[in-house]
């Protein structure tokens, strides 16, 4: 499991290097899941968009909006990954199984039914997950919130049995909150 971060995907060439290392991590014989977060500040951008039209914009809309970052930033990895030779395929939070509870713009993980995964990982894909993001019991798309990202891959890890997660971001480790955003955040020092 690889997770990579808005900054890590910010752009046509940083995708195009993190594209290099998850090919390479397929090469030393890995199965390979890449969960990836939108590109640059493209949340807060859609965020403001919508803030410009709404003072307070209808959550379930909201979410909806903000989940177009991922889906743009897993696309073009697999586009990435596909010129490099590789076969890969890219799957929103809700085709990867993520269930969460029906919380608009904080919604909690309840459950992961990976199925669609395990499959495109046994056909020799490579695969793409957008982070942040979930289908709720009521089948609504839901976001987890700020690290939500992080969140995905550590819980889709555990629900694949991954036998690592490696999360390449600009905050040094994973924490309670954003520490960029919450400044009393802690450091967790073991995730299990």
């Amino acid at each position: 499991m690889q997770k990579y971060g808005g900054t890590s995907v910010g752009d046509a060439e940083r995708i195009r290097v993190v594209a290099g290392r998850v090919v390479a991590a397929r090469k030393a014989g890995h199965d390979v899941v890449v969960v990836v977060s939108a590109m640059g500040q493209q949340t807060d951008e859609l965020m403001a968009m919508a803030h410009l039209l709404s003072v307070t914009p209808n959550a379930r809309e909201l979410d909806l909006l903000l989940t177009a970052g991922e889906r743009i930033a897993m696309s073009l990895l697999a586009i990435a990954i596909n010129d490099a030779g590789y076969p890969a395929a890219s799957y929103t939070g809700s085709q990867a199984g993520i269930i969460t509870d029906t919380s608009h713009g904080q919604a909690k993980i309840i459950d992961i039914r990976p199925g669609r995964i395990v499959e495109s990982l046994g056909r020799g894909n490579i695969v793409i997950v957008a982070g942040f993001q979930g289908v709720s019991t009521a089948y609504d798309v839901t976001t987890l919130g700020r690290g939500g990202s992080d969140t995905t891959a550590v819980a889709l890890a555990a629900a694949l049995d991954a036998e690592f997660c490696e999360i390449y971001t600009d905050v040094p480790g994973v924490f309670t909150a954003d520490p960029r955003v919450v400044p009393d955040a802690r450091k967790l020092h073991a995730v299990s």
